[in-house]
């Protein structure tokens, strides 16, 4: 039988809350596992058993969580409670996409609004020894364009960009930057590829380079001069890419 909650309140509100409900639940019946403090649960009918549901039930509410991020069930050794991972936002976000609710330009947009505040903060927080990882990311990026393995300079692109993320320390940020890297992988690739066929050599190609002024800018831990950098590195792609003003 339909209850009747569900006829007058969204549905989207009733299985947030049922789903707030069963974690907390969960949390209860769990146990930190020895040696690593991952909270596992008991076996599915001692689990029915306690929370007072049948195991049918119990089993559709737990994959909703397995498919969200916040459970996993390892082979052998049981079902654990996790930390979420960019992978449900960014399917969502991905659907959204191909559906035509969201454009690229707007998810382009998106980044570039984040990454200018992130920046900021960065170049507060950023030590000698993140510097030089951001610099061994661009000089992989350089490295990998005038070797024409387009693959790794993309692949070193987003390294660096993800770096400047963990610099600020905020798991929610490094989530929703995933998501957006994920679902606009493909359009880099694209653009990368049309950016690269209007420059004679690859010493042309400024994209890559210009990232050395924003490692340069955070070494001097000069947020201001950060903040200009990255608004540069957006300018030249755009430039170079013929993307779509979204300044």
């Amino acid at each position: 039988m339909i209850r009747l909650s569900i006829l007058v309140q969204p549905i989207e509100e009733v299985v947030t809350r049922d789903l707030s409900s069963l974690v907390e639940s969960l949390i209860g019946e769990a146990t930190a596992e020895v040696g690593t403090g991952r909270l596992r649960l008991p076996p599915e009918r001692e689990l029915g058993a306690a929370l007072e549901v049948s195991r049918g039930a119990l089993r559709e509410q737990l994959l909703t969580l397995e498919l969200l991020g916040f459970l996993n069930r390892t082979q052998g050794r049981g079902t654990y409670l996790e930390s979420p991972d960019s992978g449900f936002l960014s399917m969502h976000l991905r659907l959204a996409l191909q559906l035509g609710h969201f454009t690229a330009e707007q998810f382009e947009q998106a980044r570039e609004m984040l990454e200018l505040a992130i920046i900021e903060q960065a170049a507060i927080t950023a030590t000698r020894a993140q510097v030089s990882a951001l610099r061994r990311h661009v000089d992989r990026m350089v490295s990998a364009t005038s070797d024409g393995d387009a693959e790794e300079a993309i692949a070193a692109d987003f390294d660096f960009h993800r770096t400047l993320f963990e610099l600020v320390d905020n798991p929610v940020f490094n989530i929703v930057h995933d998501a957006l890297r994920d679902v606009l992988r493909d359009v880099v690739a694209d653009r990368r590829a049309k950016a690269l066929a209007s420059v004679e050599t690859t010493e042309d190609f400024v994209t890559d380079k210009v990232h050395y002024e924003i490692v340069d800018a955070l070494a001097a831990n000069d947020v201001d001069a950060a903040r200009a950098a990255m608004k540069r590195h957006f300018d030249v792609w755009r430039t170079m890419t013929a993307g779509p003003d979204i300044r």
